[in-house]
């Protein structure tokens, strides 16, 4: 599978960002898939993974409640809706294949097939 982050931006902080994570290749439909962000001079930080049926999510505490992570097998896409936007989460957001399943996990050694990130840019 090779996966694709799209959808970044600079917003305001309070406005809304939908990420898009496009896959390509076998196995994508039965796979977890998560999202992860670094910002400059950070670790790379867990924001949210749902197993590959739709019927689990996890997300870090610092973005329940604001993020919503969904996807459309059919569609090869997995989605990151962001609202109320805090420059604490501008960084660098990538998706990635989870290895195993079909618990979710937060670790990102625990994933792959990480796609090019896509820059979100919040101002206070």
């Amino acid at each position: 599978v090779q996966l694709q982050a799209s959808g970044g931006g600079l917003v305001q902080a309070g406005d809304s960002l939908r990420l898009s994570c496009a896959a390509s290749g076998h196995g994508f439909s039965t796979s977890n898939i998560g999202w992860f962000r670094q910002a400059p001079g950070k670790d790379r930080e867990f924001v949210a993974a749902i197993s590959w049926t739709s019927a689990n999510t996890y997300y870090a505490n610092s973005v329940k409640g604001r993020f919503t992570i969904s996807r459309d097998n059919a569609r090869n896409t997995v989605w990151l809706q962001m609202n109320g936007l805090k420059p604490e989460d501008a960084a660098v957001y990538y998706c990635a294949r989870a290895h195993f399943g079909p618990s979710l996990r937060a670790a990102a050694t625990d994933y792959g097939s990480w796609g090019q990130g896509t820059q979100v840019t919040v101002s206070s």
